[in-house]
């Protein structure tokens, strides 16, 4: 990567666990500094930066962030900026499970206004704000990269996935708007979105044994989505190798969603 990414800072939400942590583990590899948020384990989130600076010789720091308060986004970064010097890449990553997404992770006739709405403020929202925050840092140092995490899930059918496969589409909508409006602060914004990837959110879903291995027909290359796959396409997405890359949806699915 020709030394480009020494010396820059990652901000990353959700970053402990699955996509999120894989994605910076490689952005530490290539030797960012990183920034990530952590819902409610800070136990493990401070023991994880210390690896990544013993491990990668940079700076980390982690803050808690609860994606459904996304106006906080203003506060933290705030507190990145006490830590950092400057802001190169933002991702929005982090995602709900559990009770908060109770009406919005079902069947279309079950679907509740409130779980919508909180899959919504997860998904669109927290992207804005973290998004509008972390612009406004990359235009002092001359640009930078905004990438949201998507899914497939908007563009085929997967069981009681509307809420989620909705709100998805919208943020890649939201993407294009953000590009078309910050390129001439040399901002690029893209989304990356996944096919199934094996992670503990997906493990929480009632049919995931199914979905693995449906998915593992589906696919040409014969295995499922891992973590790591989606990661090389957020470094690739941030590189000066894709620099004419903006209002884009890069699809890792492993050719699932052809068939």
């Amino acid at each position: 990567m020709d030394n480009f990414y020494k010396g820059k800072t990652l901000v990353i939400s959700g970053g402990t666990r699955g996509i999120g942590r894989a994605i910076l583990l490689k952005f530490a590899k290539a030797g960012a500094n990183i920034a990530f948020t952590y819902n409610s384990n800070e136990e493990l989130a401070q023991t994880q930066v210390k690896e990544l600076e013993k491990e990668y010789n940079i700076k980390a720091r982690c803050y808690a962030l609860n994606i459904l308060e996304p106006e906080t986004y203003k506060e933290l970064f705030l507190k990145i900026d006490e830590d950092f010097d400057r802001v190169d890449f933002f991702i929005s990553n982090a995602i709900i499970s559990g009770r908060a997404v109770a009406g919005g992770y079902t069947k279309f006739m079950k679907l509740k206004p409130r779980g919508i709405n909180n899959i919504f403020t997860a998904t669109v929202n927290a992207f804005v704000v973290g998004a509008q925050e972390a612009a406004k840092r990359m235009e002092k140092v001359g640009g930078g990269s905004i990438i949201s995490i998507s899914s497939t899930g908007n563009r085929v059918f997967i069981e009681n996935y509307s809420g989620h496969g909705t709100c998805k589409a919208a943020v890649e909508a939201m993407v294009r708007y953000a590009a078309t409006e910050l390129g001439e602060k040399n901002i690029r914004v893209n989304a990356v979105s996944g096919g199934p990837i094996d992670t503990d959110a997906l493990k929480a879903f009632t049919n995931y044994e199914e979905v693995r291995d449906i998915t593992a027909k589906l696919s040409p290359l014969g295995r499922m989505g891992q973590p790591e796959d989606l990661a090389g396409a957020c470094l690739f997405l941030c590189s000066k190798d894709a620099s004419w890359v903006t209002g884009h949806t890069l699809i890792i699915d492993g050719g699932t969603t052809f068939k």
